[in-house]
């Protein structure tokens, strides 16, 4: 037997230390080391679980220009959105690893995706029972009779599964639980993560079978364990969401087969999650009369425009600090812009209360919504309702000037799609469209924007 080895690990970030201190030098988190044991044969991989595997050749170098550069076989998940984030579908001998808030919704999205699927699909979980999946299943109504139910956490004998049921899709709920024999610590602990995640990668990348991981986070909202963990896997994503609203995000944070800017939007339902096709619709509620502070702006995710609603409220500060407050936009972007208006359009808003809210829960970056904001505080400020079929999509400057965003054509397209009558861009914008049935307000100071509105 081999000899038994223990190391430190830093809990946090997963930094490994010869002995143990009191603060991690990496991450500056004091008594997170802890001691684990590290006892590990010569020969550990999910080989020694199969007796059927053959060797795998050495690799040889080649010249760049002698590279296959065929396009990688993707399975279709038979989800729109889960393939639009993936980049097209899942690539066969990748690993995926799917992070998200406890009860967000992680385990009924996988398996939505794995009952709906054609091919043989093995989900094993080391969470719940067999019959708790199948109550879910139930709910969830499957349309396809391919998913095989395995509950297991220790990776010798799943990996002894998989070669008697030989899948063409393997998902793990979830790493945290699984346990090799070859580390002597606990499911969980940083060793068990690493050692558990490098024979599930090299099981995937040996016999080309994709690999869906769920990982838990931490209340920091990162994926448990160590960083490395992401590094290792070829495909991070992000499931994300308010439990209070219906919607999910699933967002890409990493993909090395395709583009990290792509949303995915599903509705929580009774019956499992519901894809939203066309979101724009969703994200901008339905009033009897045109109110005071609403302004609807056109935004991009990813090569997917959206349609959002920018509400603000602007009331005389009651105590002595004025309050800034803002849901789905960066606070620090809601002061500027505040202090742009002050300087630059003249509107004393030192002395009151600025609320703002991106309807539908959702959290948006995009530079381009800045009009919107700005649209909406004056609406609120001046107690004028903006006209309902108006849209805007610019970048506000420092200096109160209206600057172009990056495919304006596209959102231009989609607010005539939805029935908007005006979209307010930047007259820098350089804009090819011809004969469209929306008109384009050209704008290049804030001040052109206050003209329209007050």
């Amino acid at each position: 037997m081999a000899k038994v080895k223990t190391t430190f690990f830093c809990q946090n970030c997963g930094s490994q230390y010869a002995k143990w201190q009191g603060q991690c030098t990496s991450c500056k988190a004091w008594n997170t080391i802890a001691e684990e044991v590290i006892q590990k044969p010569e020969k550990s991989s999910w080989k020694t679980a199969t007796s059927t595997s053959a060797s795998k050749r050495a690799s040889k170098p080649l010249k760049i220009n002698e590279i296959d550069t065929a396009q990688e076989a993707r399975l279709n998940m038979q989800d729109a959105e889960f393939n639009r984030v993936l980049g097209g579908g899942m690539v066969q001998g990748s690993l995926t690893l799917l992070g998200g808030e406890p009860g967000i919704g992680k385990s009924t999205l996988l398996l939505q995706v794995a009952l709906s699927l054609p091919y043989k699909t093995l989900y094993v979980s080391g969470e719940e029972s067999q019959k708790q999946i199948k109550m879910r299943a139930e709910r969830i109504n499957p349309r396809e009779n391919n998913c095989y139910i395995l509950t297991e956490t220790k990776t010798q004998n799943i990996f002894k599964q998989i070669e008697d049921v030989s899948p063409d899709l393997v998902v793990i709920d979830s790493i945290q639980t699984l346990h090799s024999d070859y580390i002597e610590s606990s499911a969980g602990s940083i060793s068990q993560i690493k050692e558990c995640t490098t024979e599930l990668i090299k099981f995937a990348k040996e016999t080309a079978t994709p690999v869906l991981l769920i990982g838990h986070i931490t209340k920091d909202g990162h994926i448990a364990g160590p960083k490395i963990l992401e590094h290792m896997v070829d495909t991070v994503l992000q499931f994300e969401g308010d439990r209070n609203h219906v919607f999910r995000i699933l967002r890409a944070h990493k993909n090395r087969f395709g583009s990290t800017n792509e949303l995915g939007i599903y509705e929580m339902q009774g019956s499992g999650l519901r894809e939203v096709s066309n979101p724009s619709e969703i994200l901008i509620s339905e009033k009897d009369g045109e109110l005071s502070g609403n302004a609807v702006a056109a935004t991009l995710e990813g090569l997917r425009p959206l349609m959002i609603e920018v509400q603000a409220l602007v009331s005389t500060a009651v105590y002595g600090t004025p309050q800034r407050s803002a849901t789905g936009f960066n606070a620090k972007r809601l002061n500027m812009l505040l202090a742009v208006l002050e300087k630059r359009a003249g509107f004393r808003l030192g002395a009151k209360d600025v609320f703002l809210n991106i309807t539908g829960g959702i959290t948006v970056d995009d530079p381009a919504i800045d009009l919107a904001v700005v649209a909406a505080i004056l609406s609120s400020n001046e107690d004028v309702a903006l006209p309902s079929d108006y849209c805007f999509a610019a970048e506000v400057g420092l200096s109160g000037e209206i600057r172009p965003v990056q495919r304006v054509e596209q959102r231009i397209l989609e607010a005539e799609k939805l029935g908007f009558s005006t979209i307010f861009v930047s007259k820098y914008n350089k804009i090819a469209l011809k004969n469209t049935l929306i008109k384009i307000q050209l704008i290049s100071k804030i001040e052109d924007v206050v003209n329209f509105i007050v």
